[in-house]
């Protein structure tokens, strides 16, 4: 399991808590408009700096009593098999947990849900399943993303589902078929595609969705989850 960052407060991560960030590098998704190339791209993640697990363990040790959270995301974070260790050792610490998940792991989720070793999910759901290789990059096993959804919903811990919304990827149907796949749901945010750096560089000229738009298609996802908000 390689670190690659630690963010050391975040008001805006972990809904409603001060928390850190823990960045795990290693992803199987190559999504076009990953911000995070250097967790995700093997050539950029071997000349990226690592952190020692120590480290940030002794990093948590100095801020009990004061950060609330540790948000763990990635690159995927569940494909590393140190994972649930890590973070019974951060909850011994007395801390919370999130998990940033692509859902790509559903045996993952139900173990960690299974050991009581998170306290908020989030989900991003990257596009209809028809769309999903195309998406991610890769051949995505769309089972595993379906049964993942399920786990997330009926697991009785916080969460959310979210979608980075692409121009020229994600129009209103796409919204309406993700909004069947997470029907019922608690929460969903759609945020909106920044072009900062990303794995496709073409992807840095493409422009973020106008308000109203992003606001036509919050409008289409609130009729299958009980709060749809833009972030």
């Amino acid at each position: 399991m390689k670190i690659g960052g630690l963010q050391k407060i975040t008001l805006i991560d972990y809904p409603q808590k001060v928390a850190c960030t823990v960045f795990l590098s290693g992803c199987v998704f190559r999504c076009p408009w990953c911000y995070s190339p250097e967790l995700v791209i093997p050539e950029k993640i071997e000349k990226h700096p690592e952190l020692k697990k120590e480290d940030v363990l002794s990093f948590l040790e100095t801020r009990k009593g004061k950060l609330e959270g540790v948000v763990i995301c990635g690159g995927e974070p569940t494909i590393h098999e140190e994972l649930p260790e890590f973070i019974q050792e951060i909850r011994d610490k007395g801390f919370l947990v999130k998990l940033d998940t692509n859902g790509i792991n559903p045996g993952v989720i139900k173990e960690l849900l299974k050991k009581d070793l998170v306290d908020y999910i989030a989900m991003d759901v990257k596009a209809p399943l028809e769309k999903y290789n195309e998406v991610a990059g890769v051949e995505v096993d769309k089972e595993k993303i379906k049964e993942s959804i399920q786990i997330i919903k009926n697991s009785g811990v916080d969460y959310e589902f979210r979608t980075t919304v692409i121009p020229e990827i994600h129009e209103k149907e796409d919204i309406e078929k993700i909004g069947e796949m997470i029907k019922g749901a608690k929460k969903y945010f759609l945020q909106n595609f920044l072009p900062e750096k990303t794995i496709n560089e073409n992807y840095l000229e493409k422009n973020p969705l106008l308000e109203k738009k992003i606001e036509e298609l919050r409008k289409i996802a609130s009729s299958f989850v009980e709060k749809c908000e833009i972030r």
